[in-house]
């Protein structure tokens, strides 16, 4: 997650940055904003630039002519052609990087571009140990535009304290759930939220989280070994409990691996480990599939539900109330616990020319980064309107992007590439 206060530290996706005073400010609070990879995890996919219109998303790579990771049984993810073409001149090579080449963080070898993002299945990889240990890491403007209250910020909000939600979390939250990856510090952990598909009504296979989540910014590139465990620690067990859980307790619902990811590219022009660059633009839309094949069943079958995603929510001053839920991993949460936040959002702005973002009172830390904010709609059914992107160090509050033709793009061009199949 990270932070608004020119003072305080901010977090990204799994790590925290530190820092103390309080944010007088829309522009001084820019300043002094640190974001991490860690608070809840890292990472993303592009779309469109910041000044560019948002009706030309990015694309993913073609999806014709595909060839499989592996000839080991893992033909469910595969790599298409001119992927792995453009992989062997980083001098990848897709077996090699499944028996341990991935551990391999030189400039030359992190992907960056919004097409390089490959993740094949290596089976086992995130067993209980490794999910127990991983860490906190021209715009145009229309009716549909998010600079309704540009420029404003709204005073601190007071501290929400978050609530442990009762278990078991697939009755009572079945769409959230945590992001596992590799980043060249170590295992890192975020929050995601199982949304709908438009080409797979009723079978979807997408999860949306933080862009910080899945890639680094503007210093970096793609993370690695990405994968979504639904309703994380079901039974909602202790940590000293988990130690002698089975994979098969803390990953009731499998485990399942990112074949594909996007973000904006705004964050990844523009986003980094600590700071607000790129904040009011940090979210990814990731499509999955199971490691071990499964029974045919999506992950939305398989959970039992997936929410709509509003992209075209009111602002700030007509959001009635907004639920954040997410894994908060940082001092004094472990990880281990599904927790929620409830709070009627203010408004944040860390520069002039990016979208306002909303902002809740929320004693959340990182590892809750990415996690959904959910609103119930004029119709009163709950939909995803944001998700965690940052928060100060001591916590208090959390802000996320507000959600639109940007996200759209993104969200759009995910279930694009698996509509009709």
């Amino acid at each position: 997650m990270r932070s608004i206060r020119p003072s305080s530290t901010v977090r990204r996706g799994g790590r925290t940055a530190r820092g103390t005073a309080r944010v007088p400010a829309a522009v001084a609070l820019a300043a002094a904003l640190a974001l991490t990879a860690t608070a809840c995890g890292s990472g993303g996919d592009a779309e469109t630039g910041a000044e560019s219109k948002p009706s030309a998303p990015v694309t993913a790579s073609k999806p014709s002519a595909p060839v499989t990771a592996s000839g080991n049984g893992d033909e469910k993810i595969r790599i298409p052609q001119d992927l792995r073409d453009k992989l062997k001149k980083h001098g990848i090579d897709i077996d090699r990087w499944k028996n341990g080449a991935w551990k391999k963080w030189d400039r030359d070898d992190w992907l960056r571009e919004a097409n390089d993002f490959v993740n094949p299945i290596i089976k086992g990889l995130w067993d209980r140990d490794r999910m127990r240990g991983a860490d906190d890491p021209d715009k145009t403007v229309n009716d549909n535009d998010l600079s309704g209250d540009q420029g404003v910020t709204d005073p601190t909000p007071t501290p929400v304290e978050a609530r442990a939600v009762r278990p078991p979390y697939h009755s009572t939250a079945a769409t959230s759930g945590k992001v596992f990856f590799d980043s060249p510090e170590g295992t890192m952990v975020c929050s995601a939220t199982v949304v709908r598909d438009p080409a797979h009504p009723g079978r979807s296979n997408m999860i949306w989280t933080a862009g910080h989540c899945v890639h680094a910014g503007q210093k970096g590139g793609w993370y690695r070994n990405i994968a979504f465990v639904p309703s994380y620690n079901n039974a909602g067990k202790s940590s000293a409990e988990l130690r002698d859980a089975s994979r098969e307790e803390i990953a009731p619902f499998g485990v399942w691996w990112a074949d594909v990811a996007k973000t904006s590219q705004q964050w990844i022009d523009q986003g980094g480990e600590t700071g607000g660059d790129g904040a009011s633009y940090d979210f990814a839309v990731l499509h999955v599939t199971p490691e071990q094949g499964g029974d045919g069943r999506s992950l939305e079958e398989t959970v039992g539900g997936a929410l709509p995603v509003n992209f075209n929510a009111p602002a700030v001053p007509k959001v009635s109330g907004i639920t954040a839920s997410g894994y908060p991993a940082a001092r004094p949460y472990d990880g281990q616990t599904l927790y929620q936040c409830a709070d009627k959002p203010g408004r944040l702005s860390l520069k002039a020319s990016d979208p306002t973002m909303y902002r809740i009172g929320c004693t959340m830390t990182g590892g809750s980064s990415g996690g959904g904010w959910v609103e119930n709609g004029a119709d009163g059914e709950p939909a995803l309107v944001s998700n965690t992107s940052i928060g100060p160090v001591t916590s208090g509050w959390l802000a996320g992007p507000r959600l639109g033709p940007v996200a759209k793009g993104v969200y759009d061009s995910v279930s694009a590439r698996f509509a009709g199949r």
